[in-house]
């Protein structure tokens, strides 16, 4: 067996879906699958149950997938250890981003890294919070930036910054015509949410959990939409069919520097600060850096940090 070979099954597992597992180890389908029929063959075991549309792991299979992802760990480390005597700030840095930070924070993020640490190109994934952490533990990707709360996982992590949320409503909304909103003010409100994975779509249920039973039937149809993007629920508002939270981070500049002027970028939406009634902070994410605690480029990651720390993080509080 090859260590390829131990790569693909721990991404079968993983995508349950052999034409995605293929994408995600960059290679065809025909490929991944012949080289994982041949480690069953040679094992003389079956690893996955194959049916229409469906993969899944056998109970062997998810004993040799969890054995396959420590070999792969042990294995990154090797090179790892390989590189301490060398510049640990040569080479690429892979990192991946949540789907509600990489189109806000990327861009100067990149930026900055480009003109601190030139001789460290970032290698950028975006992906599901979940997705992100099990490709950490599996040595796919060096760090990662989600946000808290996330499942424990051992990981080593670092806090970057807390981000309030605004509240997103049509410029012609009775609402636009305020200085701010508060949660009850939302109650009433036809609430946009994203799709299921996102942990945007928590945080925003946690901040109005009143929607969180229409979000999870089919009554909740004339009170809440979905979307899969946060630019896609910001047209959607823009089309007068609801309000949403989003994070400060993905408001455009103008509409923060002047309210109450409608944004060039979005002209039909007026963004909200959001105040709490009962005196508490106003809703927001913490925001944070994770990695494996057995990854030794430690000058990497301060100088990924020193990246953010230097990025115009608009109303965000830095956390260093």
């Amino acid at each position: 067996m090859t260590l390829t070979e131990l790569k693909y099954i721990v991404a079968v597992a993983r995508e349950k879906h052999f034409g995605r597992a293929a994408d995600a180890c960059y290679v065809s389908q025909p490929t991944l699958s012949v080289a994982i029929k041949k480690l069953e063959e040679e094992l003389d075991v079956k690893i996955f149950e194959r049916s229409a549309g469906e993969v899944s792991v056998t109970p062997l299979g998810e004993a040799i997938v969890r054995q396959a992802q420590s070999v792969l760990e042990q294995a990154a480390e090797i090179k790892e250890i390989a590189k301490r005597g060398k510049d640990p700030l040569s080479g690429a840095l892979t990192l991946g981003v949540i789907y509600t930070i990489g189109p806000y924070l990327l861009p100067e993020l990149v930026r900055n890294s480009i003109k601190m640490t030139p001789q460290m190109p970032l290698m950028l994934q975006e992906n599901f919070t979940v997705k992100l952490l099990e490709m950490l533990r599996t040595g796919e990707i060096d760090c990662a930036i989600v946000a808290e709360p996330f499942p424990e996982t051992g990981l080593a992590m670092a806090p970057l910054y807390d981000e309030p949320f605004m509240a997103a409503v049509p410029s012609n909304h009775p609402l636009a015509q305020q200085d701010a909103v508060t949660t009850t003010d939302l109650k009433n409100e036809t609430m946009l949410l994203l799709g299921s994975g996102h942990c945007f779509r928590d945080h925003v249920l946690e901040v109005c959990p009143e929607f969180a039973r229409y979000a999870s039937n089919a009554e909740g149809i004339r009170r809440t939409f979905e979307g899969s993007s946060l630019e896609t629920i910001k047209h959607m508002v823009a089309a007068g069919m609801g309000v949403t939270l989003v994070p400060r981070l993905s408001v455009p500049k103008e509409a923060l520097e002047s309210p109450r002027r409608r944004a060039t970028d979005d002209p039909h939406i007026r963004y909200l600060p959001i105040h709490n009634e009962d005196g508490h902070e106003p809703p927001s994410r913490r925001v944070v850096l994770v990695w494996r605690r057995s990854f030794t480029r430690y000058e990497a990651i301060a100088a990924l940090r020193n990246a953010v720390y230097a990025c115009e993080l608009s109303g965000a509080k830095l956390l260093t």
